[in-house]
């Protein structure tokens, strides 16, 4: 159980932050920005549910990922070294739950003609926002794990590029099944 007393410590004043383990890290430090970025794509998912109350059944699949990117963000912060103890790890389960909540979202769908331009309804483009942001948090993290020393756990990738697909799809969910989508026109403007 987390318990916080204080907000503050002033540990962080010296430009420094704790990794789960306790060891300290420059706050511009990848793994730093890695969970970081992580937390992002959480806070953008929280502003998606303010626009969900007609869609509960989504809602609810938010909520779970809400958790989970806590998960992702204590299973980065406690890099696995050799003869370390075990701590919260992301699971091969969570990322077939994404996926079954992927399929049940997008057998509801047509197939696509033409690439989706962000936007349609709120909840919509708020969710593309949500993409974006998993995407990058998923090129940090990669960038993170090809490092020699910084590992990352295969089920954290994972996980973290399905949440961009779901995201993708629960957009196209919010545009009326995907009837509200907006497409790509390509050299519409010229």
């Amino acid at each position: 159980m987390v318990v916080l007393n204080r907000i503050y410590t002033r540990t962080g004043d010296d430009g420094t932050t704790a990794l789960g383990s306790g060891e300290r890290r420059p706050k511009y430090d990848l793994r730093i920005a890695t969970y970081g970025t992580v937390d992002e794509t959480n806070a953008a998912i929280g502003v998606v549910r303010l626009h969900l109350a007609e869609a509960r059944e989504l809602d609810g699949m938010l909520g779970l990922i809400q958790n989970d990117l806590f998960d992702l963000g204590a299973d980065l912060a406690v890099p696995e070294r050799e003869g370390k103890a075990e701590r919260l790890r992301m699971l091969a389960t969570q990322v077939e739950r994404l996926e079954r909540d992927i399929d049940r979202l997008n057998e509801k769908l047509a197939p696509l003609t033409s690439f989706i331009l962000p936007g349609g309804t709120p909840a919509a483009a708020h969710l593309h926002v949500a993409r974006t942001i998993c995407r990058r948090a998923e090129r940090v993290m990669v960038e993170l794990a090809a490092k020699p020393d910084e590992p990352v756990s295969a089920a954290a990738i994972h996980y973290i590029n399905r949440l961009s697909d779901f995201l993708f799809v629960a957009a196209r969910v919010m545009n009326d099944n995907g009837a509200g989508d907006v497409l790509w026109v390509p050299g519409q403007n010229r």
